[in-house]
């Protein structure tokens, strides 16, 4: 029997492959084994910062693969994934790719924005720890973590919705990207989560031949561009209530939420061995 094509798994984190409430993960443990056996990638895609997900990769045995922050605009390639001319590693292994703009140079866009016009705009990385773990039910040495922000803003508006969709527009007038996650709107310079996998497929491409198949399992706005960038995409049944709108015509929508929907959109797509349905 021919041996399976090896996969590239992209996922999201926050109310995907952690519960949306308690960021607990056990429910997708054996799938994580099991792909981890096989030799397929899971690559984590979130809205996390890299100092956060530091700590997730050790946790989820994931520090061989390549991951994504602050919905793409940190790329970060541990030495397996690197070519000769990518620019030297740090001090912690890692290759480090950011496309879009820094975020203290989008900090400055936005407060003038916001003065300009008066919007009821708090930035996420500027709150206290205490608020800061108030709103994300992280504890409050986490919430630093997740208040150091690279190449991203995550933004609480404390208007109506009216209001958002007219500020809205004078961002991305402004050549910002907006974007909505789980429990934040996110503002970056031109990038996003489906650029980030594409990028990275390449990069799989350049470095092994045949190339890999792709999948992606998210639940939210934010995840839209990944969901849209593969082959196979798995919308997560989704704890925030929000619309999702995906054009993907082999997506599959998962009645479950957090992992245990992430567990039911791999099994969908994947036999019980690890093998894709229909392509054993």
């Amino acid at each position: 029997m021919a041996k399976a094509p090896r996969l590239l798994v992209f996922t999201d984190l926050d109310g995907s492959l952690l519960d949306h409430h308690d960021y607990d993960w056990s429910p997708a443990a054996p799938w994580l084994r099991r792909l981890a056996k096989r030799g397929d990638a899971v690559i984590p895609v979130t809205s996390k910062t890299r100092a956060e997900l530091a700590v997730l990769r050790r946790q989820l045995d994931l520090q061989h693969t390549p991951f994504v922050t602050e919905n793409g605009a940190v790329i970060g390639l541990p030495p397996a994934w690197r070519l000769p001319d990518d620019p030297p590693p740090g001090d912690d292994g890692l290759t480090l790719f950011t496309p879009g703009e820094s975020a203290d140079a989008l900090a400055r866009r936005l407060h003038a924005l916001i003065a300009e016009r008066l919007a009821p705009v708090r930035l996420f990385s500027e709150l206290s720890d205490a608020e800061a773990a108030a709103l994300t039910g992280l504890a409050p040495a986490d919430a630093t973590l997740a208040r150091r922000r690279e190449g991203s803003q995550p933004l609480l508006w404390d208007g109506d919705e009216d209001g958002w969709q007219r500020f809205c527009k004078v961002l991305e007038e402004d050549g910002l990207t907006v974007t909505r996650g789980g429990r934040f709107r996110h503002v970056m310079g031109r990038v996003d989560k489906g650029r980030a996998v594409r990028w990275l497929a390449r990069r799989d491409q350049d470095l092994h031949r045949p190339p890999a198949r792709t999948l992606a399992l998210g639940d939210g706005p934010n995840d839209v561009p990944m969901l849209e960038a593969v082959e196979r995409a798995v919308l997560i049944h989704g704890a925030h209530r929000l619309p999702v709108t995906v054009r993907q015509p082999a997506l599959y929508r998962t009645r479950q939420a957090g992992p245990r929907g992430w567990v039911e959109g791999l099994e969908h797509w994947l036999s019980e061995d690890g093998k894709e349905n229909g392509h054993e």
